[in-house]
């Protein structure tokens, strides 16, 4: 059973009854409908939140947690701002009382350590080389766009925010924002989500899309690492993202050539057969503004020319070959299977329903999408790989040694 409702605020509230279960998920989502003034700045707002609030310090927010088994999360998304929290049942209104100070009352104290403190995981993160590899893909694939603002790019920015900065950017996301609420749990009485969000500032009607300007060139960034006996490289293209008619083959394209494991293409020629990788998978990665298909490959440095010659060949095996009808039927069931499995607990169901609501793709967008999947045939792969996957216009990542 489904229960949308609209707060007195123009807040969207789903709730969707899981009859018998345990556990109940609360998501509360805020669009970002501006960019953040300062590379970094919504991130250090996002790890604030559970360093205390008027009415708790971070010790007994923990505390409070932990003696009710209720698990508080606050995450910053490319598109939203996210809170949510996972509960007993019998514990609802006491992890909602506690969600609602901390979205209401934070006091954002303690700001320079926090900044510090993620300077030094920042640090940590890119000695991974497939991270660094990653993060020159994504700075160049998304240049001049919010969703380019990478680690390193938010590094060199850190010592630039002030709380003023972050006081005004939580004032900006809630007057100008989009909010949904969603609970998935077995719930009798839920007057009290009313109470707790009716009185936040009104939700915006609209989430905002910042264009994405699309690659006019190839870009090639290549970089050393001591001490690597691997290399690390991704090629990948800018492609539609949710609104478009060719979301679901982009999926089912993601599915064929390096998403679903062992059967895969990718996998299985350049694995398998040519021993040229250790690992080696594809990634359709959808956001409300942009969105990008890439291929990643970690090889011996050796390989490298023939590990890209393997991307091109399979690449344009399925641009001039349709694809076998058995595989593609086999790669719909794949994707069914994966949301399936997504999808069996109360805290992603809650999550994926705000995801789609804030967003305004709908609550019933899987459902949409679905419907599309299975529709798609052969040659609308073959028509969907040709539009993208192009031999210019491209950014190819290498880092090795």
């Amino acid at each position: 059973m489904r229960e949308i409702k609209e707060l007195k605020n123009g807040i969207k509230f789903l709730y969707k009854e899981s009859k018998n279960t345990p556990r109940t998920t609360l998501c509360i989502d805020f669009s970002l409908n501006q960019e953040e003034e300062i590379p970094g700045l919504y991130a250090v707002m996002t790890r604030l939140f559970m360093q205390g609030t008027t009415n708790r310090t971070a010790e007994e927010l923990a505390k409070e947690l932990d003696e009710y088994a209720i698990e508080l999360i606050c995450e910053l998304k490319s598109d939203y701002l996210s809170f949510k929290f996972i509960c007993l049942n019998e514990d609802f209104d006491k992890a909602l009382e506690i969600l609602t100070d901390v979205i209401k009352n934070t006091t954002f104290e303690d700001y320079q350590k926090e900044i510090v403190k993620y300077e030094g995981e920042i640090q940590v993160a890119m000695d991974s080389p497939r991270a660094r590899a990653l993060e020159a893909f994504y700075k160049n694939i998304y240049a001049n766009h919010a969703y380019g603002n990478t680690e390193t790019i938010i590094l060199e920015n850190l010592d630039k925010i002030k709380k003023e900065d972050i006081l005004n950017a939580y004032k900006t996301i809630r007057n100008n924002s989009r909010k949904v609420v969603t609970v998935v749990g077995d719930i009798k009485e839920l007057s009290g989500v009313e109470k707790a969000f009716g009185d936040l500032e009104e939700s915006s009607k609209e989430v905002v899309i910042f264009h994405k300007s699309p690659i006019t060139d190839t870009k090639i960034v290549e970089q050393n690492k001591e001490n690597l006996n691997q290399a690390h490289i991704i090629k990948g293209w800018l492609v539609p993202s949710y609104d478009s008619k060719d979301y679901a083959s982009l999926m089912l394209l993601n599915i064929i050539l390096g998403a679903s494991g062992l059967s895969s293409r990718l996998f299985s020629e350049l694995r398998d057969k040519k021993g040229l990788a250790y690992v080696v998978r594809s990634t359709y990665e959808a956001a409300l503004s942009a969105a990008n298909f890439h291929i990643y490959i970690a090889t011996e440095p050796k390989n490298i020319e023939t590990a890209l010659a393997g991307f091109k060949e399979e690449i344009d095996k399925i641009k001039c070959e349709l694809v076998p009808e058995k595989e593609l039927a086999d790669a719909k069931s794949n994707l069914f299977g994966k949301w399936a499995f997504s999808l069996e607990t109360n805290q992603r169901q809650a999550s994926v329903l705000a995801h789609y609501g804030t967003l305004h793709l709908g609550f019933d967008f899987l459902e949409q999408v679905k419907t599309k999947v299975q529709a798609v045939t052969p040659q609308d792969l073959m028509d969907c790989a040709n539009k993208y996957f192009t031999d210019e216009d491209y950014v190819l990542s290498i880092l090795k040694p």
